[in-house]
């Protein structure tokens, strides 16, 4: 079996702000973001795996996980191939992924969590208002109509939640989401770039 990708995890509910967080982290040198939702909305529509993304988020549902399985890993490859991704010096970052408790056993053959950083937020409308200002902002039809968005926390709660349970408590911090991108990226830096750094040195020798 190929060496496992180390990895961080982005976690938290819908609208907490791990696709900010991940795309400044991707910014960063010694860091690779990879986010599945960006993969599916980037999905050709016409296509079977286009019209099955499609069909499950319209409706707020998770995408079943062998097929989110196969597209994480056919672009996680194709990104290594290309050199975008480098798994020997760059720490992998992923944010919408696992989703549920059988994808983050599926993800045990391909991926090594070395630190899971848990985006809080105890104010559970205000998520809401954040998820229907990008909706209007962005264009993105899964977020737009309310209900889909209670939805998709219904899911969270119900099926992704959970997956936190499946990993060792010291490797879960916590973050509170609450507060500018640039003051939660401290926080979260405060826990990552030690982990990076650790990679970094066992990959260079250093």
């Amino acid at each position: 079996m190929a060496e496992k990708y180390r990895t961080a995890l982005l976690f938290g509910a819908p609208g907490v702000g791990k696709g900010t967080q991940g795309k400044i982290l991707g910014s960063i040198p010694g860091f690779f973001h990879l986010s599945c939702g960006e993969v599916f909305r980037t999905l050709d529509t016409t296509s079977d795996l286009g019209r099955t993304f499609l069909e499950y988020s319209s409706k707020g549902e998770l995408v079943p996980d062998d097929v989110t399985i196969k597209m994480w890993h056919e672009n996680l490859r194709a990104q290594t191939i290309l050199s975008i991704y480098k798994p020997g010096v760059d720490l992998l970052v992923l944010d919408g992924i696992p989703r549920s408790v059988s994808q983050a056993k599926l993800l045990r053959d391909h991926i090594e969590v070395l630190a899971i950083i848990h985006l809080t937020c105890q104010d559970k409308e205000e998520m809401i208002r954040r998820l229907r200002r990008r909706a209007l902002k962005e264009n993105r039809v899964d977020d737009a109509r309310e209900d889909v968005i209670r939805k998709r926390w219904e899911v969270y709660e119900k099926e992704t939640y959970p997956v936190l349970e499946q990993y060792p408590k010291e490797l879960v911090h916590n973050v509170d989401a609450i507060g500018s991108p640039a003051v939660v990226l401290m926080h979260v830096l405060d826990v990552l770039a030690p982990v990076q750094e650790a990679h970094f040195k066992d990959a260079t020798g250093g």
